[in-house]
């Protein structure tokens, strides 16, 4: 009897919970993607203002379900200075976003070296990555066979897991909802990293 009772209480009160890393350059468009992301998964969620948001210094956190899975975002600083601590999240999270921004050719190369170190971790091992191409809004943004064109040396160091490269606006919101719901379904079938179980609060 108490097993199914308590079978009961985690199918109505708990949500598994997922940790998701964004990760990026600075200026990548990160935390307009978070936001982006609590707007449009979070009914009651009005949002700040896209135009205010400043370059992150240490972290931001956001939370948002997706049908019975819980996501909760870390959107961790890209200043070069601040890349040294995004390994210190790795052994907890369940997926990593990392964003790249379309429109910066000059720092396409830097944001490669930074996806190296990431993906070549092996606390990573098996991690799902979703890559998304922002600000293609802009019209004279790099195309997604661009993009992978730069980042092809990495792609026999990306080892065997779930891998998507996306077109995305963080601004618009083009490809935040897809981007997402690949990720859920992602996580949610990766057995090497079991969810978290949290109360529905």
């Amino acid at each position: 009897m108490y097993t199914l009772l308590s079978g009961l209480y985690k199918y109505v009160f708990q949500k598994d919970e997922y940790c998701i890393l964004i990760l990026g350059l600075d200026n990548a468009g990160k935390t307009t993607f978070l936001e982006q992301s609590k707007t449009r998964f979070s009914k009651n969620y009005k949002g700040m203002s896209l135009s205010k948001i400043t370059t992150t210094v240490g972290l931001n956190i956001g939370t948002v379900d997706v049908g019975k899975a819980r996501l909760m975002f870390w959107d961790l600083g890209g200043q070069e200075e601040l890349q040294s601590l995004w390994d210190k999240y790795y052994a907890e999270c369940h997926g990593v976003i990392y964003v790249i921004d379309s429109t910066d050719e000059e720092r396409l190369s830097e944001s490669k070296q930074a996806f190296e170190k990431m993906v070549t971790s092996e606390a990573l091992d098996g991690v799902p990555i979703l890559v998304l191409a922002n600000k293609q809004d802009v019209e004279t943004c790099l195309s997604i066979p661009d993009i992978k064109t730069a980042f092809s040396d990495c792609t026999s160091k990306i080892g065997r897991r779930d891998c998507l490269t996306q077109a995305c606006s963080a601004l618009t919101g083009k490809g935040v909802r897809e981007g997402i719901e690949w990720m859920v379904k992602c996580v949610v079938r990766n057995v090497h990293r079991p969810p978290r179980q949290r109360d529905i609060t």
